[in-house]
């Protein structure tokens, strides 16, 4: 038999089944993202064996939009300070439940530094393992130019790399503005997203560094009296410091590990909303309401969406690149 050849008209516009097709993903495989996750239409998909598929529902949509936004593109690195002037209103729980949810949709390098001055707990919460720490990081930190170097100093939880604050009393000294500076330098460098734990109050002396170099701010409140009056004393201060535009783009976060009926919470939403980006709730949750580690898995559903909508907020504010601005 003799040889199959190609015409003239094949070899110059190619086989004809293959007109007007790409090879490409979207034309190679089966689309994924209407498979339902979540609820009644997950169970039917999948006790079918995948022959009748609903579809995803409109909460499942809006989820998706949310993950899209969180994965906005980054083109310069983004730090972003975490900050209350009141302890124990879960300041520390909220900087790692956003790093993680923002590493995990997000895929690229996401860390947090414990800036706290009083031995902070963010590596408690998240890996229990502080034996590395911010003070060991700054001893060698002149010696290390690559991101495996980094990292060797910092623990992981999930994709999220963690630095340490120094938790030994006897030894510890609490870190200066130019050590917190010094470290945020090295971590922009290597990391495309720097989350910092600011302690407790708002005059220490890491303070002014962190809002200097921070390109967005969270102020965490409470939906009670003290909670949101606290809230609103954080944005006063930052408004009278210098920090107006901060506070004026900063997301508020509500910690409703402690509510009240008494406390008309709509009504503390509506008084920040003007002065904000963006204000929103994060629900109650018994694991978190612990105080131990964290392990995302045991989240709720509800609040593992509101994770996902602040980290939303803060991508929003990611700028856009030289050559899409006007």
């Amino acid at each position: 038999m003799p040889p199959i050849t190609e015409s003239a008209g094949e070899r110059s516009h190619g086989p004809r089944y293959l007109s007007g097709q790409t090879l490409n993903h979207d034309s190679l495989t089966k689309h994924r993202a209407d498979i339902p996750q979540y609820g009644w239409r997950r169970a039917v998909y999948w006790m079918s064996g995948g022959l009748f598929n609903p579809g995803i529902g409109e909460a499942e949509k809006a989820r998706q939009q949310l993950r899209e936004r969180v994965r906005r593109r980054l083109h310069a690195p983004h730090r972003v300070a975490v900050l209350s002037v009141k302890g124990g209103i879960g300041k520390t729980t909220l900087t790692a439940c956003i790093g993680f949810s923002m590493a995990e949709t997000r895929g690229d390098q996401v860390s947090v530094i414990d800036a706290n001055p009083d031995a902070g707990t963010l590596a408690d919460r998240l890996t229990g393992d502080s034996s590395v720490n911010i003070r060991h990081l700054l001893r060698d930190l002149d010696k290390l130019d690559a991101l495996t170097d980094v990292t060797s100093y910092m623990t992981l939880a999930g994709r999220l790399k963690v630095l340490a604050s120094d938790q030994d009393p006897a030894v510890s000294e609490a870190l200066t503005a130019q050590e917190y500076r010094r470290v945020a330098q090295l971590l922009s460098k290597y990391f495309n997203l720097v989350f910092t734990d600011c302690g407790t109050g708002i005059s220490h002396d890491t303070m002014t560094p962190t809002l200097e170099m921070a390109h967005s701010v969270v102020v965490v409140g409470s939906p009670t009296v003290d909670g949101a009056s606290r809230a609103g004393h954080t944005l006063d201060w930052l408004e009278s410091h210098g920090y107006a535009e901060q506070a004026r783009n900063s997301i508020v976060v509500l910690n409703c590990k402690d509510t009240s009926e008494d406390v008309d919470a709509a009504r503390i939403t509506e008084h920040f909303r003007p002065r904000v980006r963006a204000v929103v709730s994060l629900p109650h949750d018994p694991h978190l309401a612990s105080g131990g580690r964290i392990d995302f898995r045991r989240l709720r559903l509800s609040t593992r969406d509101v994770l996902t909508e602040i980290s939303a907020h803060i991508a929003d504010g990611f700028p856009e690149p030289y050559s899409e601005r006007k």
